[in-house]
């Protein structure tokens, strides 16, 4: 004799490992697109490997071979916004889906972008080695790239997490983390679309107070009810102030050919450019007073409109 309940477990249990795998299937690809997403500005330019100080040959840019990231010194940030940015789609398209396995979906993402990601690496690093000119300087600059890019793909994966998660605090930080890479990733598409030279004057001016908006927007939406979500606030705005300086102080180093090598000197010379730009004259008070200003105001815009509601379904 049947038993209903065990038939009804039985039946429940393949359809739970159907929606499991399809979520699975789902998320992963879903990942993957966004690390396509992430690598596209630098993609749609051509993708032709930067010019090299200690490439065995000369070359002109054009003649340059095919690489999935932009290795080099010089592009080391718009390596991080790349891979980063990849990396906050993902989670971003995670939450707003909203599965029912949401932990198997953020982390079939994950591998979704890292595949990726890591292909990229993997390709890049290749063609970069075959054209490199032998000796310790090279190997230095070879590995010195590597560890750059796996940092890089570990705040990917700090970003999915973050964007996925459930709590409105974790995403609005994963938004104030994000805002300088994201202006960066979307000046690279305007590179990328219309080349260096030709780039409008107006974009350095609005990418400027792109991160202050994001921000903004994000502590908007996080709102300050109930107080705890008042870290948000503060870490996002040290984010507005910290992260801009960090990216000045090593694209300034790492670019200076005369301090090649001479690790002592690039490290004292970081400290002195970090401190001058966490400064009065670094800029970002007014980025982080925007960010603000708009917060408040779409705080308040929230209220009014939530006591509007209110009433309405009072009267």
């Amino acid at each position: 004799m049947s038993h209903p309940e065990q038939t009804a477990e039985q039946v429940r249990a393949p359809k739970a490992t159907a929606s499991g795998g399809r979520t699975a299937s789902r998320a992963w690809l879903l990942g993957f697109l966004a690390g396509v997403l992430g690598l596209a500005p630098w993609l749609i330019g051509g993708a032709k490997l930067p010019l090299q100080n200690l490439w065995r040959s000369e070359a002109l840019p054009e003649h340059m071979p095919f690489a999935l990231l932009p290795l080099s010194q010089y592009e080391l940030t718009t390596i991080v916004a790349l891979v980063t940015v990849g990396g906050a789609a993902a989670g971003l398209a995670v939450r707003i889906w909203s599965p029912e396995y949401r932990r198997l979906a953020t982390w079939c993402a994950v591998g979704g972008v890292l595949v990726v990601q890591i292909l990229a690496a993997a390709q890049s690093f290749t063609v970069l080695n075959q054209g490199l000119e032998s000796g310790k300087m090279a190997s230095l600059y070879f590995f010195g790239l590597l560890a750059g890019v796996i940092l890089s793909l570990a705040a990917s994966i700090g970003a999915v997490l973050l964007f996925a998660s459930t709590s409105r605090v974790a995403t609005t930080l994963g938004a104030g983390l994000m805002a300088i890479p994201f202006t960066s990733w979307a000046v690279e598409w305007v590179v990328g679309s219309v080349g260096y030279i030709d780039v409008p004057p107006v974009v350095p001016t609005i990418a400027r107070w792109v991160p202050a908006v994001l921000v903004g927007c994000a502590l908007a939406w996080c709102g300050l009810s109930p107080i705890r979500r008042g870290v948000a606030w503060v870490l996002n705005c040290a984010c507005l102030w910290v992260i801009p300086a960090l990216f000045t102080s090593v694209q300034y180093v790492l670019g200076t050919r005369a301090l090649a090598g001479d690790v002592q000197e690039m490290l004292l010379m970081s400290r002195q450019i970090l401190a001058a730009t966490l400064g009065p004259d670094g800029g970002a008070l007014p980025t982080i007073l925007a960010a603000l200003a708009i917060a408040l105001a779409g705080v308040g815009a929230r209220a009014i409109a939530a006591r509007g509601n209110s009433q309405k379904t009072v009267g």
